[in-house]
């Protein structure tokens, strides 16, 4: 098959865990099939790319900004990219037997879908979120988030065959209105699965890994750690990453006088990363706004056990089975999330241990290379289905969801219908 990959960010130009993914499935289907990045130019002009192997990528708008300085998506790229997207695909369509679109940002998605409905390749979407109408607000304001709303809403109606990263997001997409039957797919770490066996006590570090942004709630670690330490003498922690919230994050740690305690190094080579999550006690992720949480599986595979804060718009928590490989805080809290390290201090090798053997089991479904037969049966479903539009893709996968999740996202998007 002849599959064109379309979303705005290319890794390692750009960093993010939709990013790593898309550039991990491109490398496993660059095995069968001719694979092209649709994306945003995010490299000097004549750059030499570092591309896996067997792919190419093709820039359809510039390499300009996307945040504002609060960590917000800029409007302008975009609009840009998905206008790229239509031309490109308009010209190109017969060359591609598939266009796999990442719904955000919306633009490029409809973009796909406008240029492909006089014929070409089939689209598939991926849908990492879905934000209620209450978010949409909270981030853009009561008009921006509205629109914002409004253009997801249309993106909803216009996809055709999709995956979905967690329950909670395939529940609140179907309850928007989605009219298929969205594919649970939760692969997306792509990195060794075969790690030396856990024994003996970690060393008390707790870690961190990801953008620094108000929705990831990084500001909140170092008070964290200091009600942490009250109990667990010597902890320590590395917060990985940057972004936004960077300041305000160092501006805790000056505080709290923890500037011997907890390390802020910005965003670092894998390798110093991977050593950390290897001999961390824990990792922490206190993010209010979850799709993947692959940060979390990299700790998983790593025999490391998390701690996940729950959150009403954060898939995290799915990843995370009680006293088998970490703990679901209730709280964003600096006290609920210590209290959360000290259990899993408490817990010892024998979490440790637990966490192993949990890896081991689940390692297939959430692993790249485990699941990209799914994604290549998707696409031969979409291609099968070209000729027939009314007909859906289902997926026995997502039975594994049950209903009240989807209620409870069905009462709490018309909840914000009314509230709107």
């Amino acid at each position: 098959m002849r599959i064109a990959i379309v979303y705005d960010c290319l890794y390692p130009y750009t960093v993010g865990g939709a990013e790593r993914r898309y550039r991990s499935v491109g490398a496993q289907l660059a095995r069968r099939h001719a694979v092209t990045f649709v994306t945003r130019r995010q490299w000097r002009r004549g750059a030499v790319l570092d591309l896996p192997r067997g792919t190419r990528a093709v820039a359809v708008s510039g390499g300009r900004r996307l945040y504002h300085r609060s960590g917000r998506r800029r409007i302008g790229p975009p609009l840009r990219f998905g206008l790229g997207v239509f031309w490109y695909l308009l010209r190109h369509r017969r060359e591609f037997d598939i266009v796999h679109a990442c719904s955000f940002p919306f633009f490029s998605l409809l973009a796909a879908r406008l240029a492909c409905a006089a014929g070409g390749p089939a689209v598939v979407a991926d849908w990492y979120e879905v934000w209620t109408a209450r978010y949409w607000r909270e981030y853009l304001g009561r008009l921006g988030g509205r629109i914002g709303h409004a253009v997801q809403s249309l993106c909803i109606r216009a996809s055709g065959p999709a995956f979905v990263f967690s329950s909670l997001h395939a529940a609140r997409l179907r309850a928007a209105g989605y009219r298929g039957e969205p594919v649970l797919l939760q692969g997306a770490y792509d990195g060794p699965t075969a790690l030396r066996p856990p024994h003996g006590r970690r060393e008390p570090l707790v870690v961190y890994v990801g953008r620094h942004i108000a929705e990831k709630r990084v500001a909140a670690i170092p008070a964290a750690i200091a009600a942490a330490r009250t109990r667990i003498p010597g902890l320590r922690a590395v917060i990985f990453g940057d972004g936004p919230e960077r300041p305000r994050v160092l501006a805790e740690i000056d505080r709290l006088g923890l500037g011997a305690v907890v390390e802020c190094p910005g965003f670092v080579g894998w390798a110093r990363v991977d050593a950390a999550l290897r001999g961390a006690l824990c990792l922490v992720l206190p993010s209010r706004r979850e799709g993947l949480g692959v940060g979390v599986v990299e700790a998983l595979a790593r025999s490391t056990p998390a701690v996940v804060a729950r959150g009403a718009d954060s898939a995290a928590s799915e990843l995370i089975d009680a006293q088998q490989n970490g703990i679901v805080a209730d709280s964003a809290e600096p006290a609920v999330l210590a209290d959360a390290i000290v259990a899993v201090h408490a817990a010892g090798p024998d979490l440790v241990a637990r966490t192993a053997a949990w890896f081991a089991a689940n390692a297939t479904r959430l692993t790249v290379d485990g699941s990209i037969g799914e994604v290549e049966a998707m696409y031969s479903a979409a291609l099968a289905a070209r000729a027939r539009p009314r007909d859906t893709v289902a997926s026995p996968t997502l039975g594994r969801s049950n209903q009240a999740d989807e209620a409870l996202a069905a009462e709490s998007l018309a909840g914000d219908r009314r509230a709107s």
